[in-house]
């Protein structure tokens, strides 16, 4: 004899569901655009199949609730039972085969083949992951119709129903919104904050009075934050420059703000001016204002080419406004840091179009990641069109940069979404690790923009439409580093991508979210005209692949 529980849970799982929730769990095992190790696998798969399962369960409602037939008796458990043994079997083959998917995007990226996917261990995670968001989907379900039994006695039952969910639906909203999120939320915030704040033994305070957070400064040594006090205190120097190019060089001026180095991003701008002044950054030829990523991380395989290839003549600027990774500042708030980027932008140019045209530097924008998108709010068009910068770079922008985005869509005809070319290329070119700014038949206008991109980079490429539609640039023909196992599926390709995102910094160097230094030389040629022969940037590129971890 059964025992009551397992009958219970027996005649109340759905066969729709557990076929559709199948379906989304093999289609949550083929490749997306970064490799997953087996417990993020495993997350993802479970909760693929928990949605598949929860869509199938809807579908068999609305099937009773349109009164339609359905089997009822041996004929139902026979079913029941065969739709067991398909998703059990259709599991296993799916998980058995998930490396060769993983595989697919290995190879492009030049990793090492794994021999396993972990089935058994994927497997498990699934489903404690299933059982666990199938529980919580029942609580609610219980909350409903506790809400909608007692409000029977006051309203008229669908009346009741219906505020029996929004009930549910607040409490869970609160819940998960309100508590647990803001609750992880002020966790990470509080950790990121600290571990900016500690002071790293082997940095020390720099004795040069031209750098940040020296005793000359106007920005204190302690107050700089991790980021920026391991920004100011690398990079090459006048020497290291010389060495290497056989000409005269000066030292790089890098000035940095951090975040708690005043309490406004206004008041931080302002400051940061005052250094540049102090330190002399508008005599240099070159100036550069540099957004950071979320955490107030400055990229130096994107500024150390540049120094090199104008002999040091180049000052850098960048304000810190964030201690939180890019991809949560992202999903958090997709504009933040973009107060931080306006302010410190009209602050420098607006000093800078005071300056006689014949001999202040060359202005220049540079961002990686959220970084490039809260660059690309720094300022519009129109408000420079009398006076413009010289150009800009922005590495790894986010799917939510507005003028990415504005670009992108409006693409010539027949270019794809991965490399688009935009009218005649004279304002924007697009590169990613084939060098492809070299546009036949195009001059650059007064200002250059240049997007660097991976095929592979979530953080570029996702969108929460592909909850529904297949996005362009999964169509042939594909990027250079893009599986071409992957295949778009409702609902859990989207999943996958933003999965991806947590990951897309976990790639190798020249892949996803991970950017190499001799594609941003490339990007700084042709953005600072930078009249080097090729056999010296060939050169430039062979010393800082040599620097890279192996």
């Amino acid at each position: 004899m059964k025992p009551v529980w397992l009958e219970k849970f027996w005649s109340s799982l759905s066969l729709i569901g557990m076929l559709l929730g199948t379906l989304f769990f093999a289609a949550s095992l083929t490749p997306s655009l970064v490799p997953r190790p087996f417990l993020i696998q495993g997350v993802l798969s479970g909760a693929c199949f928990a949605i598949g399962y929860g869509i199938g369960v809807f579908l068999f409602w609305l099937w009773n609730y349109l009164q339609l037939p359905k089997p009822e008796g041996r004929i139902s458990t026979i079913i029941k039972i065969t739709a067991m043994a398909v998703t059990i079997i259709t599991a296993m083959v799916f998980l058995w085969h998930a490396a060769d998917g993983q595989n697919s995007i290995r190879n492009l990226m030049g990793l090492e083949k794994v021999e396993s996917a972990h089935p058994l261990k994927t497997g498990l995670i699934a489903l404690i992951t299933f059982v666990i968001l199938i529980a919580l989907a029942r609580l609610f379900q219980l909350i409903y119709r506790s809400s909608s039994r007692w409000l029977d006695r006051y309203i008229p039952p669908r009346l009741s129903r219906f505020t029996g969910f929004l009930i549910a639906a607040v409490i869970f909203s609160m819940a998960i919104n309100g508590v647990l999120f803001r609750f992880g939320l002020h966790v990470m915030d509080s950790s990121y904050r600290k571990f900016d704040a500690l002071m790293e033994a082997e940095v020390p305070q720099p004795q040069d009075p031209l750098k940040s957070g020296s005793a000359a400064s106007l920005v204190k040594w302690d107050e700089l934050g991790r980021m920026g006090r391991s920004y100011v205190s690398s990079g090459p120097d006048a020497q290291q420059i010389s060495n290497f190019t056989g000409r005269p060089a000066q030292n790089p001026l890098r000035v940095y703000v951090g975040l708690r180095s005043a309490e406004t991003a206004k008041e931080r701008a302002k400051l940061a001016l005052q250094e540049m002044i102090r330190v002399g950054a508008f005599d240099r030829s070159l100036l550069l204002v540099t957004i950071p990523t979320g955490t107030g991380w400055v990229d130096e395989m994107g500024i150390d080419p540049v120094e090199y290839l104008h002999d040091g003549d180049i000052a850098s600027v960048a304000v810190q406004y964030s201690y939180l990774a890019s991809w949560l500042s992202l999903l958090v708030e997709p504009g933040y840091g973009s107060e931080t980027a306006t302010a410190l932008f009209d602050e420098v140019y607006d000093h800078w179009t005071k300056l006689p045209k014949e001999t202040r530097p060359k202005l220049y924008l540079y961002g990686l990641s959220l970084g490039a998108m809260n660059s690309q709010l720094s300022s519009e068009l129109f408000q420079v069109l009398g006076d413009p910068y010289q150009g800009a770079l922005w590495s790894g922008p986010p799917f939510t940069s507005r003028l990415w985005r504005s670009i992108t869509n409006n693409r010539n005809e027949g270019t794809p979404e991965w490399l688009p070319e935009f009218r005649d290329g004279s304002y924007a070119r697009f590169t990613n690790q084939n060098n492809a700014l070299r546009l036949p038949n195009s001059h650059w206008g007064p200002m250059r923009i240049v997007y660097l991109q991976y095929a592979s980079d979530p953080i570029v490429f996702f969108d929460p439409k592909d909850f529904y539609r297949e996005p362009d640039w999964m169509k042939a023909p594909r990027g250079p580093d893009v599986s071409p196992q992957l295949k778009w599926y409702p609902v859990v390709s989207m999943l996958q991508l933003a999965i991806d995102l947590m990951l897309a910094t976990t790639t190798p160097i020249g892949h996803g979210h991970v950017y190499a230094p001799q594609h941003y030389i490339d990007a700084w040629v042709e953005v600072t005209n930078v009249s080097w022969s090729q056999a010296d940037i060939d050169r430039l590129k062979e010393h800082f692949i040599a620097k890279l971890p192996k």
